[in-house]
């Protein structure tokens, strides 16, 4: 098989590496791909999120499947124009991708499939915001209803933060008739991912894992797109990512379909454990960075077989999902002043000591090589060290030994990712 993956971060990289160790792959581009990607397949230019310029591309290579990773494209229809001109893809259309790009949406959904999830209000106004705040009390939680990059939520005790937030949110939407912003109740309990590949009809889960979204050891610091994730969970019930695909993912599809959005590709299921049982955070659309780096560690299935029933409306006939006993923690390197304002350009070595610790590999993020041929920053998330171990303890000590051998000066990484 012939195969074209759009994106550029963490994840794609993760994807590359997994779709490129199966029997199946004939060809992989990555559009556009970095350092990394590049030495497990070829980087092609194209702005992924441009819906021409990827249909342009896709009728160049005739790829057999094209692969969408960000959620950017899907959000603005790439898979529906080149499912329109006859191509494979696996990732949902526009009118599915509602399910990440508008938090009340997927409210809806959820209420009609009825899966269990946090009492909510969508808001269009600050009195509307004002209002839910003082319903729910605290610890407050506002999601910006649009796509934030992961750094859309605030979950804060002070009144003034949250209401700032959503005042924020508000302020940035051009139609006032459109929901700005989702107040909902707190969720106590540790939180869970689950991803859910799904053909339209069936859905398949993968291993659980659990990312750590806060900056800075301790959940301290502002929420970033992930700073570390380890898979499995060994606090959590066995049964989960099983129950979450029959539970949630299944009835979600079949509401989607009978609307007339069918969903074909990958539903991130974020989960509460809460005391009255699992209840849904949030849904994404495509996989999660840097779980997707601890998850497809573990995977001992052909990926891209997986994928490709998938897009073919076939997942019932892929083979069973087989999955390694060994543990997997990914720590990610940022670059000073992330989130905030991450600082470019800073020259990054080590990498090659990094990777000759035992179970060990270097997944490129936010990277480039530089005009002088040096490995540079290019981005918030610049790497994510994933390393393999027979349990979590010692998968942890050999994350944290090849991190040490990395240097990017001003760089920060948390020290507890899977620290019991």
């Amino acid at each position: 098989m012939k195969v074209l993956l759009l994106g550029s971060g963490g994840r794609e990289h993760a994807l590359a590496r997994a779709i490129a160790k199966s029997e199946l792959l004939e060809k992989l581009w990555i559009a556009p791909g970095n350092p990394g990607t590049a030495t497990v397949g070829e980087n092609v230019p194209c702005a992924a999120d441009d819906p021409a310029q990827v249909l342009e591309l896709a009728q160049s290579l005739h790829p057999d499947l094209v692969v969408i990773g960000p959620e950017a494209p899907l959000v603005k229809g790439v898979a529906d124009v080149l499912r329109q001109k006859g191509f494979k893809v696996f990732g949902p259309g526009r009118l599915a991708a509602r399910l990440e790009g508008s938090k009340a949406f997927a409210k809806t959904i959820m209420q009609q499939a009825r899966v269990a999830t946090a009492a909510s209000v969508a808001c269009r106004t600050l009195e509307e915001a004002r209002g839910a705040l003082q319903r729910f009390g605290s610890p407050y939680v506002v999601k910006q209803d649009g796509l934030a990059a992961g750094k859309g939520v605030v979950v804060t005790s002070d009144f003034y933060v949250a209401l700032t937030h959503a005042a924020a949110c508000i302020e940035a939407v051009a139609n006032p008739h459109e929901p700005a912003v989702v107040i909902e109740e707190f969720l106590e309990g540790p939180e869970a991912s689950v991803f859910c590949i799904c053909d339209g009809r069936d859905a398949v889960a993968l291993p659980i894992a659990q990312d750590y979204k806060r900056a800075y050891d301790h959940n301290e610091g502002p929420n970033t797109g992930g700073m570390g994730a380890y898979s499995p969970l060994p606090w959590a019930p066995q049964d989960l990512a099983q129950r979450v695909a029959q539970e949630i993912a299944l009835p979600v599809c079949r509401v989607m379909a009978d609307q007339g959005c069918e969903f074909i590709g990958l539903l991130y299921v974020g989960l509460a454990l809460t005391s009255r049982g699992p209840r849904v955070v949030e849904f994404n659309v495509r996989f999660g960075d840097p779980e997707t780096q601890s998850v497809l560690e573990r995977l001992d299935t052909d990926l891209l077989a997986l994928l490709a029933a998938a897009a073919n409306g076939n997942l019932a006939a892929a083979e069973q999902l087989q999955v390694s006993d060994e543990a997997v923690v990914n720590v990610v390197l940022a670059a000073s002043g992330y989130p905030q304002a991450p600082v470019k350009g800073g020259v990054i070595t080590g990498l090659e000591t990094a990777s000759q610790v035992p179970g060990v590999h270097i997944i490129h993020a936010g990277t480039k090589v530089s005009d002088s041929g040096q490995l540079i920053a290019n981005g918030g998330r610049v790497l994510s060290v994933v390393a393999r171990g027979s349990d979590l303890s010692e998968a942890r000590q050999r994350a944290y030994q090849a991190m040490d051998s990395i240097t990017l000066e001003g760089s920060h990484f948390r020290t507890d990712i899977a620290q019991f």
